[in-house]
């Protein structure tokens, strides 16, 4: 027999169902990730309208039947409304949803993931923090967060800890330049090492503490676009905008969005 249960969660996506109702995706600190259905939060000053817009932050109180859940109540905390009303910065929050979403499992342990999405949305609004180095911390944690962090700290192939100015995107890490033997093998800027050594080490809410110059933001992208093209085998939406709308136009032009 269902019983209403309390969640604290996020939404991670919605879709209309029907002629009232949504569906939406919720990343929960409880349950993991978990779909739902918002029945009337189409409707007209509906009390769930809230609980079906993405980036919604707060408490569902949801039913869970014999095949689905269905959300009853929600108190919202945070709509990062500030957020949606910026263009680029809108769609770097969706990409973040969308990598929750790609990561997240239903019944699982998803606290740690749920706090980095929701400090990270956080960050892009503050104005001192660039939003590509906020989406490159995101990244990289939320790949340690799933166990596919790289070894940035010793080299992988003899283990020492100095001079580590290569990164191998197959073998996942680090190599000096006495190791580096064929492959292949990205240049690692030493500011961009030691940034990538600090957002694996770090707690999430201590993250979004540093900047870094363009070349070694520069570095950072580039081996982390080469490792997540590696071993992410999805298509994000959201970034595919970023690239065409945004990003190419702004960086060519010395902006950073």
């Amino acid at each position: 027999m269902g019983q209403n249960i309390m969640l604290t969660g996020m939404v991670l996506s919605a879709a209309p169902v029907g002629e009232y109702d949504r569906r939406v995706t919720l990343l929960t600190r409880e349950r993991g990730k978990i779909s739902a259905f918002a029945r009337g939060a189409r409707r007209p000053g509906s009390q769930l309208m809230a609980a079906g817009s993405p980036f919604s932050f707060g408490k569902f109180e949801v039913y869970e039947g014999r095949s689905s859940y269905s959300i009853g109540k929600a108190e919202i905390s945070n709509y990062f409304r500030e957020l949606a009303e910026d263009v680029a910065n809108a769609c770097y929050g969706f990409y973040f949803l969308e990598v929750a979403d790609y990561y997240a499992r239903e019944n699982t342990d998803e606290i740690h993931m749920l706090k980095l999405l929701y400090q990270s949305l956080r960050a892009l609004e503050k104005e001192s923090l660039g939003n590509r180095l906020v989406r490159r911390v995101f990244e990289l944690k939320a790949m340690a967060i799933n166990g596919e962090g790289p070894n940035v700290f010793s080299c992988l192939s003899c283990g020492s800890e100095e001079g580590l100015p290569w990164f191998h995107v197959r073998r996942g890490g680090t190599l000096c330049g006495n190791c580096l033997k064929g492959g292949k093998a990205v240049p690692l800027d030493a500011s961009a090492l030691y940034a990538m050594q600090f957002i694996l080490t770090s707690s999430i809410e201590k993250l979004y503490t540093f900047t870094l110059s363009e070349q070694a933001l520069c570095s950072l992208e580039q081996v982390l676009d080469e490792y997540m093209g590696f071993y992410v085998d999805r298509r994000f939406h959201a970034l595919k905008v970023l690239e065409e709308n945004f990003m190419f136009a702004t960086q060519a032009a010395g902006k950073d969005i």
